[in-house]
């Protein structure tokens, strides 16, 4: 499940702050990032708050005096924290706030693994919602396209 986080998670974070500004490919890395447990077949860390927590943390004491890194980096605690809100990770408080409620694991599945209906209803929902941002951002554009992926930046002003 991929395309859910990929064009779900910069799409919110674009229409809720607004910043032309926010490194979007790095929103997609994070919101991409606790993927990587699937193949595990349960969560672990980057499934919890715990984890943006850290990164945010990270990012902030490692870019003092750094406005632009920082801002470009900002990009993957946002996503690692919109990932969690996509694929429902809340719902599941021993999970979302480990370790708070102990520090096992065992008996949790990954909230992105759930049944095959709900799996493809989501995948087919972010190539729905990756359509309406290239209309919305205008990325059917090639300069804004460039502009994309060479700085991460969506182009200045909002279509309508």
């Amino acid at each position: 499940m991929l395309f859910w986080f990929v064009f779900a998670a910069p799409f919110l974070v674009a229409e809720i702050f607004k910043s032309p500004m926010v490194d979007y490919r790095m929103v997609v890395v994070g919101a991409v990032l606790p993927v990587i447990e699937v193949p595990i077949g349960q969560p672990f860390v980057l499934h919890t708050l715990l984890a943006p927590v850290v990164a945010l943390t990270v990012v902030m004491m490692t870019t003092v005096g750094r406005r632009l890194r920082r801002r470009r980096l900002l990009g993957i605690p946002i996503g690692m924290f919109f990932h969690l809100v996509l694929d429902g990770t809340w719902t599941s408080a021993a999970l979302f706030w480990w370790p708070a409620f102990g520090t096992s694991f065992s008996g949790q599945s990954v909230p992105e693994a759930t049944a095959l209906g709900w799996r493809l209803l989501m995948e087919v929902t972010g190539i729905g919602i990756g359509v309406l941002a290239i209309r919305r951002y205008r990325l059917d554009d090639a300069e804004n396209r460039a502009r994309l992926l060479r700085t991460g930046q969506l182009a200045t002003g909002w279509a309508a």
